[in-house]
């Protein structure tokens, strides 16, 4: 009931002055990530897909679509994936200056467990094929940090705090473009519904190159298929 009462306390309040905005100072992204384990065997497949706004709803900033490859080491401490994505950008409110990118990315995701904390680090090495655009490539890295706020540690039923922080480099630069992309610092709230399906409410400050910054509200779950 308390998490309920937050979501829906958190989206009331942003909602109305979002829209009233021509330029919004806070967007929204709904996100999906997935996949598919193979039972006895360490490969799977990842599903994502975000939904990302220029303000809470209405105005398409991004919509990303990601699968790939992935292959977990028997003791689970890391995943690697190779994996193509799909993205529709669109300016914000009219007209759309839509474009499109495709990408190709290979991914490392170490994993560390320290009592009620679970440590993720994520690098990844994308290449970029965007429309009228040269060929760039782009790296990343992200540490997530879930704390569990219950001594069952992730198991049903717990709720838990996700931080994390990721910097983007570009691989070149040209044009307008620098080495540091942008930075994302993240934090919220999380619940743990089934082993395999988790829930996030939380905050995402996004800074570019350019020193602009904005705030995006992001609403995810999180769920895994056995196979």
């Amino acid at each position: 009931m308390t998490f309920r009462f937050v979501i829906v306390s958190i989206f009331l309040f942003c909602f109305t002055p979002t829209f009233a905005q021509d330029e919004p100072d806070l967007g929204a992204w709904y996100m999906y990530f997935g996949g598919v384990e193979f039972e006895e065997s360490q490969f799977g497949i990842h599903a994502e897909a975000q939904y990302r706004n220029h303000n809470i709803i209405g105005d398409l900033e991004q919509l990303l679509l990601r699968t790939g490859l992935r292959y977990h080491l028997k003791d689970g401490s890391a995943t690697f994936t190779l994996g193509y994505g799909n993205i529709t950008t669109q300016s914000v409110g009219v007209p759309n200056n839509t474009f499109y990118e495709s990408r190709i990315y290979q991914e490392a995701l170490l994993k560390q467990d320290v009592a009620m904390v679970s440590l993720n680090h994520r690098f990844r090495y994308e290449q970029r094929f965007v429309d009228d655009q040269d060929f760039r490539t782009r790296l990343r890295y992200a540490l997530f940090i879930n704390i569990s706020l219950s001594d069952k540690k992730f198991s049903p039923g717990t709720f838990y705090i996700p931080i994390y922080n990721e910097v983007f480099i570009n691989g070149e630069k040209m044009g307008n473009i620098e080495y540091f992309d942008r930075n994302r610092l993240y934090g919220g709230l999380g619940y743990v519904w089934k082993d395999n399906l988790r829930v996030q409410l939380g905050i995402m400050e996004q800074t570019l190159n350019s020193n602009y910054s904005k705030t995006q509200l992001q609403f995810s779950l999180h769920h895994n298929f056995q196979y």
